[in-house]
């Protein structure tokens, strides 16, 4: 697999001895070797490598990655250009252009936001090949949780945006006053009427964080 470099390799170090990890990787290693798993391995971690622990300013929760060929890169709800745009990344495209008049672009890279400092985390960083949520359990959600724990910890003002159950549920995590928890409904199309659409996170965000004279997110995707 990956490595994770940085401060990001640092801030995890203690989960790297863990049985749980070793079993994971076990799990993982042999997952990539028999048979098809997204995303490549190169990309595993790619949103600690976009977006190192020290330039954390928003972090977006997924749940897995996509797991349709060609989709999965390594931040959530991104997909690479040339791939269609998945419904739930429709859905938040058309948010930002009722929020903040931001044109909906032609593609799903998010690889600009993760340069500015939005973390793009799924709970579980890898998926069997057509099978959602087929890595479930073993693991990546108590790794995932150890880095949600160390952006909590961070001496500066975050945003959180919890959009769906599965990401609501780790508030109880958030236990820094500094930063600020956004909750709405997940952007799938199933649930994006329930009051994701509507919810004003993106400019809730930005006006926080310049609040606390951090540079605001240029959410518009070129």
């Amino acid at each position: 697999m990956a490595q994770i470099a940085g401060d990001w390799a640092a801030a995890l170090a203690p989960e790297f001895s863990k049985p749980y990890y070793r079993d994971l990787y076990a799990f993982v290693r042999s997952e990539y070797t028999n048979g098809q798993v997204f995303p490549p391995p190169a990309d595993l971690f790619t949103a600690f490598h976009l977006t190192p622990l020290s330039n954390v300013k928003v972090v977006i929760l997924g749940q897995d990655p996509y797991h349709n060929v060609g989709q999965a890169h390594g931040l959530s709800f991104s997909v690479r250009k040339g791939i269609e745009i998945p419904p739930s990344l429709e859905n938040i495209y058309k948010e930002l252009h009722d929020e903040l008049g931001c044109t909906i672009p032609a593609h799903g890279c998010l690889e600009k936001w993760a340069a500015q400092g939005v973390l793009l985390l799924n709970a579980v960083l890898t998926v069997r090949a057509h099978r959602a949520h087929s890595h479930a359990g073993h693991g990546w959600e108590t790794f995932t949780d150890a880095a949600i724990r160390a952006v909590n910890r961070e001496d500066r003002p975050i945003v959180f945006l919890l959009w769906g159950r599965d990401a609501r549920n780790k508030k109880s995590m958030l236990t820094n006053p500094k930063h600020l928890i956004l909750e709405a409904p997940h952007p799938s199309p199933l649930s994006a009427y329930r009051g994701f659409f509507g919810c004003g996170h993106f400019k809730r965000a930005n006006e926080f964080l310049a609040a606390n004279g951090e540079t605001p997110i240029d959410w518009q995707i070129d």
